[in-house]
């Protein structure tokens, strides 16, 4: 049965720990077919290691065990990889991907032991998985004709273009009030991706200064708390 298996592994292109000759020296070394596959040796005798999945072997020093995401890893020959692990949204258990949706070129999934995260690249990059890095778009060979954008459940998207704050500058997390209510407003992280936010109670938002502020100095919102009682425990503290 054990010749069958190693009959079986040569053919796939993977070298078994018994076949592995260790160089003189200690240390970590890669399989010259698979990589994320390597072999700790010691005193000539080498131990099988494998990568976790989405992960490959950084084989610079033998004197260091370390895999990385193959973006940041020369493999060279090494083409061979272990099977994949995929779970909802993660083609591999570790690693940046691109989107499911082929019109989100802006978002991308960072992966964790199989667990997704979705992140947002900054306004106006696409994310590119061969770098594993957001890029301008002309440098992403991605075709996205319409970006699906984020809506929130009472439909506030975040607008096109930067917001300029008051010092000029753009805002890396623009704010919008909210249509209705002078206590509400809106974050675009990254801007474009949109979460609720709400000031303090005795607050207001200002969206000349994107801040929460005093009642009385922002127009339209002068008599918001009149007849309602402050929750003291969420007044802001004194400076």
């Amino acid at each position: 049965m054990l010749s069958l298996i190693l009959v079986s592994l040569a053919v796939c292109g993977i070298v078994s720990g018994q076949d592995f000759d260790c160089p003189g020296k200690s240390g970590f070394y890669p399989d010259p077919y698979q990589c994320d596959l390597y072999y700790k040796c010691s005193k000539g005798v080498p131990e099988t290691k494998l990568c976790p999945d989405g992960l490959v072997f950084v084989d610079e020093n033998p004197n260091k065990e370390r895999c990385d995401i193959p973006s940041n890893v020369d493999c060279g020959d090494r083409k061979e990889l272990q099977e994949p692990k995929p779970t909802k949204d993660c083609p591999r258990q570790n690693g940046y991907f691109k989107h499911p949706d082929p019109q989100a070129c802006d978002k991308f999934f960072y992966c964790s032991d199989g667990i997704p995260n979705e992140l947002p690249c900054p306004p106006g990059l696409y994310f590119d998985e061969e770098s594993s890095n957001c890029d301008w778009k002309d440098s992403v060979d991605r075709i996205c004709d319409h970006i699906t954008k984020d809506v929130l459940d009472d439909g506030f998207t975040c607008p096109d273009g930067e917001v300029v704050g008051p010092n000029g500058r753009a805002l890396p997390h623009p704010t919008f009030p909210h249509p209705e209510d002078c206590q509400k407003f809106y974050i675009c992280r990254n801007g474009v991706q949109p979460q609720k936010g709400s000031c303090p109670s005795g607050k207001v938002y200002n969206e000349d200064t994107f801040t929460c502020d005093d009642p009385e100095k922002v127009q339209g919102c002068e008599n918001y708390y009149e007849g309602q009682p402050l929750e003291k425990n969420k007044l802001p503290k004194k400076a």
